[in-house]
């Protein structure tokens, strides 16, 4: 069928369903509404099936309208997509990128060597720790933290680096504490928690456990949860490579439990497309590389 199906047909639909207007729709796709009015004629006829129902005052698709155009609206956003990239020169990357990332000084440097190296990619990038979604839309990429099983979202995660983590406090806290070995024990005594990133207080360990802890100090760095960790305001979860000149000093002490944490990862998540565009996948590749370069040094 797909062979006598045009494609003009397809996209006057798609634009009258997202308009209920043959007028704003030609407008939208600048054709004569005589056009639009044609191609959505034709497609009915062709599908013999009414796909919009039209009365004097009002439009409204139908079931089967409704059914085609949310199958049609990813398969003309990946095609279109993908003429793009076509159309570009085949080395080199252009347009506009657009992401949320951690203000990290590792992310800095790679975001900026990348476009250092594609000179004609357009940068827009907000540093938040925890963007919420209605920051989402329009973004091409989000970089952040995960501990865990991610929830369930429309954007495809890849993890970029895995941080072993563990729960260390100052020594004068253990010994206060020297009672705390288990998971049920530890979520007697003062922690330091996230406010609002990683999923807010729970902390979460290997095989899918999950622990609620006491705290009255909650912070959303990782420096910040260190410093009052050496302070022994509570016990904190953070990553080894973090605490490990600590705990070689003797500042902070590991905490020894029934359960390891959870890695803390660095995600990036892009829309649920199929085909990535290429500056994303680009950029994505230059994150990964880099970073695990530096974790090799390490």
């Amino acid at each position: 069928m797909i062979e006598r199906t045009d494609i003009q047909w397809l996209l006057s639909f798609a634009a009258v369903y997202e308009k209920l207007s043959f007028k704003l729709a030609a407008q939208h796709r600048q054709l004569p509404t005589s056009n639009i009015s044609r191609h959505v004629a034709q497609l009915e006829q062709h599908l013999n099936t009414r796909l919009l129902e039209r009365t004097t005052r009002k439009m409204r698709p139908t079931a089967a309208g409704k059914q085609l155009y949310q199958t049609l609206k990813p398969l003309i956003q990946t095609m279109d997509e993908a003429l793009t990239e076509v159309s570009q020169h085949h080395d080199a990357l252009s347009g506009h990128l657009t992401l949320v990332t951690p203000d990290l000084p590792v992310l800095a440097t790679l975001i900026a060597d990348f476009c250092h190296q594609h000179p004609d990619i357009q940068l827009s990038c907000d540093t938040q720790l925890n963007p919420t979604d209605g920051m989402l839309e329009g973004l091409d990429l989000v970089v952040r933290f995960g501990r865990g099983t991610l929830e369930d979202s429309g954007w495809v995660a890849q993890a970029l680096l895995h941080l072993p983590s563990c729960v260390v406090g100052a020594p004068e806290l253990l010994h206060r504490h020297a009672h705390v070995h288990s998971l049920d024990t530890l979520s007697k005594v003062p922690c330091i928690t996230s406010l609002t990133v990683l999923q807010g207080a729970p902390w979460r360990f290997k095989h899918n456990r999950t622990l609620h802890v006491q705290s009255s100090y909650k912070v959303n760095s990782g420096h910040m949860a260190k410093a009052a960790a050496i302070q022994g305001l509570g016990f904190a979860i953070l990553p080894r490579h973090m605490c490990q000149a600590e705990l070689e000093a003797g500042t902070l002490s590991e905490l020894t439990l029934d359960h390891e944490p959870e890695d803390l990862v660095l995600y990036a998540f892009y829309s649920g497309r199929k085909y990535p565009q290429k500056k994303v996948t680009a950029l994505l590749s230059h994150l990964k590389t880099g970073l695990s370069e530096l974790m090799d040094t390490k």
